[in-house]
């Protein structure tokens, strides 16, 4: 790692997941890794962790699978955004 940078927190990562698959809708895991910037064995853990909450669900069709945010989940991004808000006005940072 580069000095300066600083690894991304797990809440980091997961809210980096949880607005790709806002952004797409219906987004395929592919999509998920590029924007999240994520190893395939990384996404899997943390979608599996996301799904497991019920922040987000899976729609499979055939072979085809893809992730949508569930209200749960919009509900915890809103949240998020205020605390984040809340947070920058003290100079920190999530």
């Amino acid at each position: 790692m580069a000095q300066g940078e600083r690894q991304r927190s797990v809440l980091r990562i997961n809210l980096d997941i949880l607005n790709a698959v806002r952004e797409e809708g219906d987004a395929k895991p592919t999509h998920i890794l590029y924007k999240a910037n994520l190893s395939h064995e990384r996404l899997v853990k943390y979608l599996d962790d996301l799904l497991t909450k019920g922040l987000i669900e899976v729609k499979q069709d055939g072979e085809n699978r893809t992730y949508r945010i569930t209200p749960k989940g919009v509900g915890f991004l809103i949240e998020i955004r205020k605390a984040e808000t809340f947070i920058q006005g003290f100079g920190l940072a999530i």
